[in-house]
């Protein structure tokens, strides 16, 4: 059995360090990928490639990340964060450095999509979960990784409007450069998130039933796939990434079409991440006292009905700013909530790998958000089809998941008894 950490063999300090770090780390991270639609009009104008280009580098980011998600987190479990973090804050930098001196799409790719993409796997909210929920007491379990994905969406508060002060009064290759800037307090953070990596196999305590004694990758995989309930939760986490980086990547665009300015697209940036910090804190909290399932459902169909409201009609400031704040309140709430489901459902043991095989989902969805607005709004001039797509998406994602079945397996069940 490989090592792993447990709540009794982590200290205080290390509980701090690791809290501290994941928050951090998955800041900086987030809040620089949240904000890549910035970019898109200056680089392509500048470069001189399409929108769709742009897009489909973004939604090649996204679906690297879900790919390589899963192998991350059996990683992650099997030898510790911190190599993997620490590796991870190193790509990130060097794929904006490749995308700083992109000349064409093949070199956007590279950077923006196959680099950034894979570190993303590495310092995102996956592994950040993951590490924080190994080192607090079950009881504390849901409101820490809240906490955590709290702290966590600070980073566009932050790096959307650094970005867009860098791009206006210089140009996108120094709004990059300044994210570069954010990389070097990523790295040490992300040092930090393995702080509670153990040195030797942790061992249950006297008297305590080990609940994942003898199970293997392979058996906590076929564990999942054979969960009603896990498998109902993946596929409507699909809905998620697509209308999150839906609005991230095209809601500059479409602000600009409607003849907004371009800081009310970095306004609304930074309204969804301080709105966000609220939303996660909210949403850990309640997901540690109601059913986390009617919680994910409840989220998904507003989601949906925020988004009917605003595009149906001209956007101003005003709205813009309304709607931004009520996105932000359930924007990354859903990582909290899925995390623990999954920590519910199956243990500890494998939780950064089924964590990421959900993830998975997420980013496919991500995938179509990204790419399939680019090729639609190509196609038709508008928006208007790809929002109504995806608000028929998430009505049906949110109405499945509100009857999601949330009983433990059969080994959780016979520890518990």
């Amino acid at each position: 059995m490989s090592p792993r950490p447990t709540r009794a063999s982590a200290t205080r300090a290390q509980v701090l360090a690791v809290l501290a770090g994941a928050s951090v780390m998955t800041s900086i991270s987030m809040g620089m990928r949240q904000s890549f639609g910035l970019f898109m009009t200056p680089f392509t104008q500048d470069v001189g490639v399409s929108v769709a280009d742009f897009t489909f580098a973004l939604a090649v980011q996204n679906i690297v990340w879900g790919v390589t998600q899963p192998f991350i987190g059996a990683a992650a479990d099997r030898f510790g964060c911190r190599a993997i973090t620490v590796a991870g804050s190193l790509l990130f930098t060097l794929g904006l450095l490749v995308t700083m001196l992109a000349s064409g799409p093949v070199s956007l790719l590279v950077g923006m999509g196959l680099l950034i993409g894979l570190a993303m796997s590495c310092v995102s909210l996956s592994l950040a979960l993951a590490a924080s929920a190994r080192v607090v007491s079950p009881a504390r379990r849901s409101m820490t990784m809240g906490l955590v994905s709290s702290a966590g969406s600070i980073g566009s508060f932050i790096a959307a409007p650094l970005a867009q002060g860098l791009i206006v009064n210089f140009d996108w290759k120094v709004g990059l450069a300044g994210f570069i800037g954010l990389c070097a307090a990523m790295i040490p953070a992300s040092w930090f998130v393995g702080a509670a990596d153990p040195k030797a196999p942790a061992r249950p305590l006297p008297g305590a039933i080990d609940r994942d004694a003898g199970l293997s990758l392979r058996g906590a995989l076929a564990e999942a796939a054979n969960h009603r309930g896990y498998v109902v939760m993946a596929i409507a986490f699909f809905v998620c990434g697509l209308q999150l980086v839906f609005l991230t990547t095209h809601l500059p665009s479409y602000l600009a079409i409607c003849g907004q300015s371009p800081e009310l697209s970095a306004t609304a940036l930074a309204t969804i991440g301080g709105f966000n910090a609220v939303g996660c804190y909210l949403l850990g909290w309640l997901g540690g006292r109601f059913p986390r399932q009617y919680l994910l459902g409840g989220v998904y169909i507003l989601r949906s009905l925020f988004f009917v409201a605003y595009f149906m009609f001209p956007p101003n400031p005003v709205t813009t700013v309304i709607f931004s704040a009520a996105m932000g309140l359930l924007w990354l709430g859903t990582a909290p909530l899925v995390t623990g489901l999954i920590g519910h459902l199956f243990g500890l043991r494998y939780m950064a790998m089924l964590s990421g095989v959900a993830f998975f989902s997420h980013q496919l969805g991500s995938f179509v958000g990204a790419w399939g607005g680019g090729l639609l709004f190509d196609a038709m001039g508008t928006y208007d089809l790809a929002w109504k797509v995806g608000v028929a998406i998430g009505l049906s994602a949110g109405i499945a998941q509100l009857f999601m079945d949330i009983r433990p397996t059969p080994r959780m069940a016979a520890a518990a008894a």
